[in-house]
């Protein structure tokens, strides 16, 4: 890829290609860049802008290839036979402009527009309607929070992607940018041919799985890892990534021994692999909810220092936002004393930090995070994200964690999952058991993302929380429908006072929202720290819809 008109130039890009990966090397690789451009020796511009490409790459630093790949791809539009010669330079190039994209996902150095631009120019030329086109703009809908979008988006991608092929498993992970199947528009490639600007699909279907968990999907983000939990795809990257992806949607769906096997096989690999650092969040979340405290103060501790060369601003906001949460809950079960290393940087000097205080340092860097992307974004997405982690509280007791001998296997067997307690059978009170109750009755009931059941009884809205430490206290909620103005405030009071004096259930209260309006409400608190039986639970549940919705009947009737 050089000319014989300025041999001097191919020796230095030769040369800089021999030298070691760092700033110079780059800066060596810009100057014979910018020098080709100068002396009209397109092949060399191109050689070296694709060696800086892979060197930055190499060095974790995706946000930097927007303007080269653009670079060349002007290069090539305005002399398509520079190629030539050069079998898979193409395909590199492809898989490059995908990369550029996915660059503004890390970073909100990345402009906008500039990731809009080259994501039109994948649509052009691929179609609008190609698989990896589909993928980028469902992800950087979500990305920008428009979700009616990326739903939109996400069903086109799979649209294409219902039968996924088999994969080599020796060959290179996601990074390399590994192909995927070729939309039907490209008359170049043959039949069965991938498209490197398609991603790794051995790792789509945890991307898929991401979003959907993201949308509060998660019976839906397991269905999309089936494709690899079944091991009909593979990569190097699995089958780790895919069990973290599943962490969450095994614990919101009551598999907790699954998830608790899944992140000790996990784990094992990602806590000293540097391309895994994206997804410590996942393990320390899966510590945070699922009621591994100790476990995730460890890890935590064990992985802080990578926190200060972290591969993007994406992956640090999440994992500082999943360690202000684990510190959160610590400090909230008694733990926030507990002392952390972490280690100097820059002019940060190393320090013991207890976990409360840790904690703070935690929010505050992913709030700037997020604040940087939205600014960039226009939008609000990230900051409510990450707020919306922060608020998360557990969805499980924890479960004993098996040693890592022991997780050689796929944690994808029900066997190893406990059966549900038998009717008589008390047990810890859990989300699991709470909403099987609700079924039993056949009510109609959505789940919150913090763990709140809530939903409609006739005149009456009750939401079912589990409080206290350990979730033992069964909280029920009554809002009645109707609301009476502010000026009805005595009568709403007077009411209130005679409910309270007539009947034992209920307790029965007057809320003031400060718009205008009062909420009549009430609740019933049961203490089930020696556990429950399913069937004491359903008569627990019975009691309090029926005295909430009589609740809510009175207030519908007054005059």
């Amino acid at each position: 890829m050089t000319t014989s008109r300025d041999r001097g130039l191919a020796d230095a890009l030769a040369e800089a290609r021999d030298q070691p990966d760092g700033e110079a090397r780059c800066a060596e690789l810009e100057r014979i860049a910018a020098r080709a451009d100068a002396t009209g020796d397109p092949h060399t511009g191109l050689a070296a802008r694709f060696a800086l490409i892979e060197a930055y790459l190499h060095l974790g630093e995706r946000w930097r290839l927007v303007e080269l790949v653009r670079r060349c791809l002007a290069a090539l539009d305005r002399a398509p036979g520079l190629l030539d010669g050069h079998p898979g330079a193409a395909d590199r190039l492809r898989r490059h402009q995908r990369q550029a994209v996915e660059a503004l996902f890390g970073t909100p150095r990345v402009g906008l527009d500039q990731a809009r631009s080259l994501l039109d120019d994948l649509a052009d030329r691929l179609g609008p309607d190609a698989e990896p086109v589909a993928e980028l703009r469902c992800r950087l809908a979500d990305h920008l929070g428009d979700e009616p979008t990326a739903r939109r988006e996400h069903g086109r991608w799979h649209d294409h992607h219902l039968v996924s092929p088999r994969r080599d498993p020796d060959q290179s992970h996601e990074q390399t940018g590994a192909a995927a199947p070729k939309p039907r528009r490209d008359p170049d490639q043959a039949a069965g041919a991938t498209d490197p600007a398609a991603g790794c699909p051995g790792c789509a279907p945890a991307r898929s799985a991401e979003l959907l968990a993201g949308w509060g999907e998660p019976a839906a983000a397991l269905a999309a890892l089936r494709p690899v939990l079944d091991r009909e795809l593979s990569c190097t990257d699995q089958p780790e990534r895919a069990l973290a992806a599943a962490l969450l949607p095994w614990l919101r769906t009551g598999k907790v021994t699954r998830a608790a096997r899944a992140h000790v096989r996990a784990y094992r690999r990602h806590r000293r692999e540097r391309a895994a650092f994206p997804l410590l969040a996942a393990h320390l979340r899966y510590c945070a909810l699922g009621g591994q405290l100790d476990r995730g103060l460890e890890l935590l501790a064990e992985q802080l220092p990578r926190l200060d060369q972290p591969a993007d601003d994406l992956s640090a906001m999440e994992f500082a936002a999943a360690g202000a949460l684990l510190c959160g809950l610590a400090v909230e079960a008694g733990l926030g004393g507990r002392r952390i290393h972490r280690p100097g940087h820059g002019s940060r000097p190393a320090a013991e930090v207890d976990a409360a205080t840790l904690g703070g340092q935690l929010q505050a860097l992913a709030t700037a995070l997020a604040g940087s992307f939205d600014a960039r974004n226009g939008t609000g997405h990230q900051s409510g994200r990450i707020a919306s982690w922060l608020a998360e509280r557990p969805l499980a007791d924890p479960v004993p964690l098996p040693p890592e001998d022991d997780v050689v296997e796929w944690p994808d067997d029900d066997a190893a999952e406990p059966g549900p307690p038998g009717e008589d059978e008390p047990a810890p009170l859990t989300l699991a058991l709470l909403t099987a109750a609700l079924d039993v009755r056949g009510d109609g009931y959505t789940v919150e993302p913090d763990g709140t059941v809530v939903g409609r009884w006739g005149e009456a809205v009750i939401q079912f929380r589990r409080l206290g430490r350990q979730g033992e206290i069964l909280h029920a909620r009554v809002a009645a429908a109707r609301r009476l103005p502010a000026a009805r405030r005595a009568q709403a009071y007077a009411f209130c006072n005679a409910w309270n004096h007539d009947r034992l259930l209920p307790a029965a209260y007057v809320h003031d929202p400060g718009d205008g309006t009062l909420v009549l409400a009430a609740d019933v608190t049961t203490d089930l720290a020696h556990g429950v039986a399913p069937a004491q639970l359903v008569v627990l549940v019975t009691a309090a819809v029926s005295t909430g919705t009589a609740y809510a009947e009175a207030v519908a009737a007054l005059t």
